[in-house]
């Protein structure tokens, strides 16, 4: 526990709290007895409520509907979407090639169903941004497609959209977006102007864990189904869906749209914490260049192993995480370091860093609690706890 009596949460990335109107509403969903799929009135009623949540999660990125389909979280949809087999008006469309980046998370970067002689992996610059060339080299080569995470995991750094979009429709390229982490910090209703396809996650919005979605820009353009069994989903995801997870995904994804427009409280926190930690050491923020995340900093500092420093803050009442948590429990450097110190910034990938990302429940109290511990375990590990040596 911290000082002042509770533990201090700063892993919003990894998962978001369950807020208040998402537990409530999904209570109410364990009563819907009837499989969405049946035609009797608990049947209609489960259905009726199904519909409403794909009604929810439609408005949040800007689409219809028909366009959202259900999954078990945002790894199936990534699964399902980066897939060289596609469905145009009732024909087979072959993408013969994948590209993705080198820092995207792990569900996007390891290719999906593609083969891997056809998946390439992107560079980025110093600021953690795609490369443009290498973009447009890749991009000249023919018909494929390019998956992106538009926001980073572990730096918040954003991917710049629209000169993406614009090479990939120069060379007619389709695009696959996933907006897990931008959801309910930025908007994302821009996104299908730009996508075929965007990937959403429930838990990172405040939703309950186990249910995530993919989202079309049309449904006469889509992937090959992953799951098979069923009519469900249109035919595009097999298996009764989760309903009680799926109303609090709609109710999470209603939520998102309106804090969203709260960036700008985010932003002072995290305005607010970059220039507490520059007060001791102005060299820890890993690069973001101009765009990124107003919730997400990431610290590295080469002598401050970054699984120690997590335990020390935990130990002190602090949650944050080392790396993303799709790959913190694993030993090994952080591709997203490795990528950008390959990049040319100065950084030391075995050391790892520290994510520090919150939301609109943190306080200014809980910043500046996080930043004195931050203080305390560096000028222990780099200063020998003398603070004329800092």
């Amino acid at each position: 526990m911290t000082a002042f009596g509770r533990r201090i949460y700063l892993d919003y990335n990894a998962s978001a709290p369950l807020l208040p109107e998402v537990r409530e509403a999904l209570v109410v969903a364990l009563d819907l007895v009837g499989n969405p799929s049946s035609v009797h009135f608990e049947g209609r009623s489960a259905r009726a409520a199904l519909s409403r949540a794909r009604g929810q999660i439609a408005e949040l990125v800007g689409s219809s509907p028909e366009n959202v389909v259900f999954t078990s979280g945002a790894s199936e949809a990534a699964a399902t979407c980066l897939t060289p087999n596609w469905l145009t008006a009732g024909e087979d469309v072959v993408l013969p090639r994948l590209a993705v980046l080198d820092t995207d998370h792990p569900c996007i970067r390891d290719g999906g169903r593609f083969p891997a002689a056809t998946l390439i992996r992107l560079p980025v610059t110093a600021d953690g941004i795609v490369d443009p060339q290498a973009l447009e080299d890749w991009a000249h080569l023919g018909p494929g497609l390019l998956a992106i995470t538009l926001a980073n995991s572990e730096t918040g750094v954003i991917q710049p959209l629209g000169p993406i979009a614009e090479i990939c429709r120069r060379f007619a390229i389709r695009l696959v977006i996933d907006a897990v982490q931008m959801a309910g910090r930025l908007s994302i209703s821009h996104c299908l102007e730009h996508a075929d396809a965007v990937i959403l996650s429930a838990h990172k919005i405040g939703g309950p864990k186990g249910t995530g979605a993919f989202v079309l820009r049309s449904d006469g353009f889509r992937p090959a189904p992953l799951i098979l069994g069923g009519a469900q989903e249109k035919r595009q995801r097999a298996g009764t869906e989760a309903l009680p997870l799926i109303v609090g995904f709609g109710m999470a994804a209603e939520l998102a749209t309106v804090r969203a427009q709260r960036h700008e409280e985010l932003a002072v926190l995290k305005s607010y914490l970059r220039a507490r930690l520059a007060t001791f050491d102005e060299s820890l923020l890993v690069n973001q260049g101009e765009l990124a995340l107003p919730q997400t900093l990431s610290l590295h500092h080469p002598k401050l192993r970054a699984e120690t420093v997590q335990i020390a803050l935990d130990l002190e009442g602090i949650a944050v995480s080392a790396g993303s948590a799709c790959s913190s429990g694993k030993i090994g450097a952080s591709h997203v370091l490795t990528a950008l110190h390959r990049a040319g910034v100065r950084i030391d990938p075995d050391a790892g860093a520290i994510r520090v990302s919150f939301g609109l429940e943190t306080s200014e109290r809980d910043i500046e609690t996080f930043a004195a511990a931050y203080e305390r375990i560096w000028r222990r590990s780099v200063t020998g706890g003398n603070p004329k040596a800092a």
